[in-house]
């Protein structure tokens, strides 16, 4: 027959486990990059991707998504960025797949769905390139606050777009987390991609 000691014993470990999973749930998450979840919107838009077909941020609900807005033509910023984004979810391992990082043309009359796809899949097999009508790609760099403008062509006809180069993260629900920048270490981008993917 069990003592009143050891229920005593028993129900003492009970509550002191009980804490510790409160603790645990309650366990505030700390970010490399600058945590903006307060009002950074969720993830929406309606584009297409580099396969041609129309896509809508539902179509990656369950990843966590990196998105980022450049242009293939771009000759130092984007392929930095893209560069140490690919880094980052490689060094993810097994999990990589948890992430999409979506890479918005605000270069919609060069950077065909072809273009972009070679592009991007240079980089990673995780990146995905979107592109639409010059409407679509307003609509969501207006969402997210993403200024572009073009420069003249010269006379060959080449030109640089100006744009802005922050990085968005999103979490599996599309709710908006984080912002980062080209200048982000891949591995602070690591570590924050691992916590919103185990959460």
């Amino acid at each position: 027959m069990t003592s009143w000691k050891g229920r005593l014993l028993r129900a003492a470990l009970a509550g002191l486990a009980a804490l510790l999973l409160l603790g645990a749930c309650g366990k505030k998450l700390h970010w490399d990059l600058d945590d903006v979840g307060s009002v950074l919107p969720d993830l929406q838009f309606n584009l297409v991707n580099d396969q041609g077909q129309p896509v809508t941020a539902a179509d990656y609900a369950g990843k966590v998504v990196v998105l980022y807005f450049g242009y293939t033509h771009c000759p130092d910023v984007c392929p930095l960025t893209m560069s140490h984004l690919a880094d980052a979810v490689q060094a993810l391992g097994a999990k990589a797949d948890d992430v999409r990082i979506l890479f918005v043309s605000v270069d919609p009359a060069r950077d065909t769905q072809a273009i972009l796809k070679a592009y991007t899949r240079a980089f990673s097999p995780q990146a995905v390139g979107l592109t639409g009508s010059m409407a679509q790609i307003q609509a969501v760099t207006k969402r997210f606050h993403v200024a572009f403008n073009y420069d003249q062509k010269d006379a060959s006809g080449n030109y640089v777009v100006n744009h802005s180069a922050a990085i968005y993260v999103f979490d599996k629900r599309g709710h908006g987390k984080l912002i980062g920048s080209e200048t982000s270490p891949p591995a602070q981008i690591t570590h924050d991609l691992r916590q919103l993917i185990d959460d």
